[in-house]
């Protein structure tokens, strides 16, 4: 599942007449670097949620099909926050550990290992697996620690990326249609040592200013002249 239904106002004037996530980076809108390399690392099955100009994504993307992925939408009117946009979505992520990553982030974590985490949790009965990324300069008390394959609250902190793998289960209690945040639901699992999860050491930048966007910009066509 890509997350797509962000209003972005940090990001405005560009956002007042395009979704955050079609907004251009190195070339290309930022949720179709996702969609790329999710189809690359031989995830097919796409799930993405909007509301803010959401058609706009429904008339850019289609059904993937350029891309060789199926997307299916989940619209949301008002928006739902994380979990209770995943929740509504549920019934097209079926009944086995599905990948969520946000569509406002740019990384080059290898998607290719998605698959094995959701492996992973089903084997352990686990309910999510996190990818932590080092903590940003807007962002530096972090969010959660990491010890011994575990997310935990110990320090150092790190960044949550907002990839994440999760089980149907974490959001099976929310009700369909209600606003839900994603946190609340993560640190109580966090508490019960229910959480694996692994440090990215690679490019990651949350795409949530202008200037943020100018910087993944700078740093892909620098990349792809390099």
């Amino acid at each position: 599942m890509l997350l797509a239904a962000g209003r972005g106002e940090r990001m405005r004037p560009l956002t007042d007449h395009t979704p955050k996530p079609l907004l251009v980076a190195g070339g290309k809108p930022l949720i179709v670097w996702h969609i790329e390399k999710l189809a690359q690392a031989g995830i097919h099955d796409l799930v993405i949620n909007h509301a803010h100009l959401g058609q706009q994504l429904e008339t850019i993307l289609g059904d993937g099909k350029q891309w060789n992925v199926q997307i299916r939408y989940s619209p949301e009117n008002p928006a739902l926050e994380t979990a209770g946009g995943i929740a509504l979505a549920l019934p097209m992520l079926g009944d086995t550990p599905f990948a969520v990553i946000n569509s406002d982030i740019y990384c080059d974590y290898n998607f290719v290992s998605l698959p094995v985490h959701a492996a992973h949790l089903a084997q352990k009965n686990l309910t999510a697996h996190l990818v932590l990324v080092n903590n940003p300069q807007h962002h530096p008390q972090g969010d959660f620690g990491l010890t011994h394959g575990h997310v935990t609250d110990a320090e150092p902190k790190f960044t949550f990326s907002g990839i994440g793998v999760y089980q149907p289960g974490l959001f099976a209690k929310i009700l369909r249609g209600s606003k839900a945040p994603l946190a609340p639901l993560l640190r109580q699992q966090i508490a019960l040592n229910q959480v694996s999860g692994e440090q990215h050491a690679g490019y990651w930048i949350d795409v949530g200013t202008q200037q943020r966007l100018q910087q993944l910009n700078d740093h892909l066509r620098h990349t792809n002249h390099a």
